[in-house]
This record gives C-alpha cells, structure tokens and sequence, in this order.
C-alpha cells in the first residue's frame, strides 16, 4: 500500500519567493513526488539588491508578510520537515543576513543563504536526466534574476559545476558585463569539449514558458531552432502587450527574452541542440533533500 509523506520548500529568489507544498509516496521500488500546491509572489527583490546592494523597507515588509502567510500555509500542511533557502538578490544585499534575522523573529523560520554552488547542487537532486537518455552528459541550467547556475554531470555523477553573475534581472538592468560572458563562454568550453553529445535540463519558470510558447510536448525536448522562433515572435511585443494579449505574469513578460538570450547563448558555447524541460526548480530540489534526510534518519 502506499503511503505519502510531506514535505514543504521556500525559495526565496531574485524575481519571485515560492512556496511548494508536496507529496512524496513511497512505492515498492522509488518514491514518486508530486506537487500538492505552489503559491508565488511576485516580489522581485532583485531590482533592489543588484542596483542598490540593499533591499529597500517596503520590499524587506511585503517578504515578511509573505513569509508569514506561507508559515500559517505550512502549519495548515503539516509537513514532516521543511526548509527555506534564499539566493543571489539576498546573497548580494548586504542587509541580506538582517532580513534572515527579522524572518525568523517574525516567523520563527530560518532561512538559509546558500551560495551559487551549493544552489546548483540543490537542483540537481531533483536527478532529471533519470528521465532522458541518449546524451553523454547533460548540463543543468537555472536561470534566476541575479545567476545562472550550471551543473554538469555524467553517468550519473556530477562533474563539475559553476555559478555566474549573469540573470534575468541584471541583464534588464544593463549590469552583465563582457567579462561575466567571457567567464561563463570559457568554462562552458573548457567542461563541453571532452563530449561528443550533450544535452541541457533546464529549470525555472522562464524555460517552462518557453516550453509552452514553442508547443511542446511533456517528455520531448526543446530545440535550439525552435527557441529562435519563440524569441523572434516574442520581439513582436511590447511588454504591455505581452501582458495583455499573450497573458503573461507581468514579472515574467520582461524576463522572458533576456533568458532566451542567456540559454541560447550557453547552448551555443557547449554546442547543445536541445533543452528538455521538467518542470521542476530549486524549491523541488530542497523537497529530495528533506526526503533523503527523513529517510537517512528513519534507517538508523
């Protein structure tokens, strides 16, 4: 019979702060993990710490109450265990371990400021590429706000992986330099060269819009060509009609081609066709690790 367990995420990022409610059953032979509810806010606290190095009062309240809305959310759930972690707008904002503080005084929640390497670690425990085959090797690309977080891996095992000061937000804010490119197009060449195919996993809201734009189906992949085409019919709209005719989230309308031009350029320097798209983030890693963990513990 199975059973189901649960688990709760907070990702606090440089565009959005999530919450993802899940489920994991335990089957006979791998658990299965499903997404019960996933509430986001749009709070953007990258235009903050990238331009001013500081979240600014009336940002820093609307993460507090959005926290303590997802506290009462997660004591209605009931989970197991759950875990909160914050990326680059908070690494980067030097009042970043204040707001940790005031989190969790207001909301007895601890957050945890992970760096770039360890973000790209989370993500890769959601373990996509068990779904693909095919490839020598697959690169994990997270685009957020304020990094792009890249994990290469092969026969299962990780190999190398690299956080670089290229995201959404920096771009729109004209805060990328060509040094930042330069760094990230050597590595992606340097790590690339030694395999003959390789394909990309990507994760974030970004990618599954893209995903959707171009019309793909669930389970095949995402080519080059085809994100191209999605690219040049977007240019085709201003923000506001890209709001309003095309019914995107206000947040995403303005993001939506600077990531294109992140993943197509990354795509291009590892010499990658396609993409496949799992629909899955840092928020569905942290619930695999908070799984590992409860089950490392059940078996001592």
């Amino acid at each position: 019979m199975d059973s189901q367990l649960k688990f709760a995420a907070i990702d606090i990022g440089s565009n959005a702060v999530r919450l993802l409610l899940a489920g994991v059953f335990e089957k006979e032979y791998s658990p299965t993990f499903r997404k019960m509810s996933l509430i986001r806010m749009p709070i953007r606290l990258g235009d903050d710490a990238f331009t001013q190095k500081c979240i600014s009062d009336r940002k820093v309240s609307q993460l507090i109450k959005t926290m303590i809305g997802f506290k009462h959310l997660i004591d209605a759930f009931q989970p197991l265990d759950f875990m909160a972690c914050a990326t680059s707008a908070m690494r980067e904002a030097e009042n970043g371990p204040e707001i940790s503080k005031k989190i969790l005084e207001e909301t007895d929640i601890k957050v945890e400021i992970i760096d770039g390497k360890t973000e790209a670690q989370f993500i890769f425990e959601n373990k996509s590429a068990d779904m693909f085959g095919g490839s020598d090797a697959y690169l994990y690309v997270d685009i957020g706000g304020g990094s792009t977080e890249i994990t290469l891996f092969s026969q299962g095992r990780i190999i190398t992986a690299g956080s670089f000061n290229i995201g959404t937000i920096r771009l729109l804010e004209g805060l990328v330099s060509k040094a930042y490119w330069k760094e990230m197009r050597q590595w992606l060449k340097n790590y690339a060269a030694p395999f003959n195919s390789m394909a990309a996993i990507g994760s974030g809201g970004n990618i599954n819009k893209i995903f959707r734009l171009a019309n793909c189906k669930n389970g095949r992949p995402l080519s080059d060509n085809k994100m191209i085409k999605v690219r040049r019919f977007l240019k085709h709209f201003s923000v506001e009609q890209r709001i309003r005719e095309l019914a995107l989230r206000p947040d995403r309308a303005d993001v939506i081609i600077p990531a294109l031009d992140i993943y197509l350029k990354i795509m291009k320097w590892a010499r990658i066709r396609k993409i496949y798209v799992p629909q899955i983030g840092l928020a569905d890693g942290i619930v695999h690790i908070l799984y590992d963990k409860y089950k490392a513990l059940r078996t001592e």
